[in-house]
């Protein structure tokens, strides 16, 4: 049995030369749900296996290996999501999303490609704005997208247009289409957790242990520090989070004397608070 916390695992994969994603996810799951112990962690995994030993052996090309992991997953299986996935919690949590096969398209498309990989398939994700998809092919030559949200369904190339270009009202930037990297698809997960929490002001719960996890991250937004401040003094934790906001201060005084100003009275008001 692993002693570290959950965290500690978590910052150490993070840091991992090769990090796994799946691993992170489960570990963040750990850190969400007091349900999840290492036994689940370890049925999880056991399950992508499981689902991966139903693709095909070497189905062809791009296109055979997007429709050999939509009649598995989507059709066989049913993963897929709608609407409603938007305003669950557990939509972001990996071994919920194996287990009810529903999320939000992020996880939906970790679960592809996460199955594609261990059977071998040439598979990446792609981060497109408000959407995420996969890719099997070469991203930069022969390749197909697919959305998992809908069953798998293959996606032309005015498909990912229309998409992006209802979140960004204008085409795709090529970069868009290449493949994300995995901490930028741990961080953007992270980022839809913290999303729902902010909209349910009675889960400030879950919006911190989220802020947390980003910072663990070895890149991250240096905002990041400041949301979590504003959390602790939400919180009641108002000498921490006066410091916090303070050290936040620091960092940006020289870029921003102003703002900096501003934090230092958000600080001050907080230690007022304990008197």
């Amino acid at each position: 049995m692993n002693e570290m916390s959950p965290r500690r695992r978590f910052a150490d994969a993070a840091r991992e030369e090769r990090p796994d994603l799946a691993l992170l996810c489960l570990l963040m799951g750990m850190v969400a749900d007091d349900g999840l112990d290492e036994a689940g962690i370890d049925e999880a995994q056991i399950e992508l296996d499981r689902l991966a030993g139903e693709v095909p052996f070497a189905p062809g090309g791009p296109a055979a290996w997007a429709d050999a992991l939509a009649r598995v997953l989507g059709e066989r299986y049913g993963f897929r999501g709608s609407a409603a996935d938007y305003r669950r919690l557990d939509s972001s949590l990996l071994h919920q999303v194996l287990r009810r096969r529903r999320g939000l398209p992020i996880l939906l498309s970790l679960v592809w490609m996460e199955v594609a990989r261990r059977a071998g398939a040439p598979v990446y994700g792609v981060a497109l704005p408000g959407h995420f998809v996969v890719g099997f092919g070469d991203p930069y030559g022969d390749h197909v997208l697919a959305d998992p949200f809908d069953g798998g369904r293959r996606l032309s190339g005015q498909d990912a247009a229309l998409l992006v270009s209802g979140v960004t009202g204008a085409p795709p930037e090529p970069s868009v289409l290449g493949p994300a990297d995995p901490l930028d698809i741990m961080l953007r997960i992270l980022n839809n957790v913290r999303a729902w929490a902010a909209a349910r002001p009675e889960r400030t719960d879950v919006q911190l242990w989220a802020v947390e996890l980003a910072l663990l991250l070895p890149s991250h937004p240096a905002r990041l520090r400041y949301e979590r401040a504003q959390l602790l003094v939400e919180r009641g934790d108002f000498l921490t989070g006066a410091r916090e906001l303070e050290e936040y201060a620091e960092v940006v005084a020289v870029m921003e004397p102003e703002a900096a100003e501003a934090v230092r009275r958000q600080a001050r008001a907080a230690r007022a608070r304990l008197n």
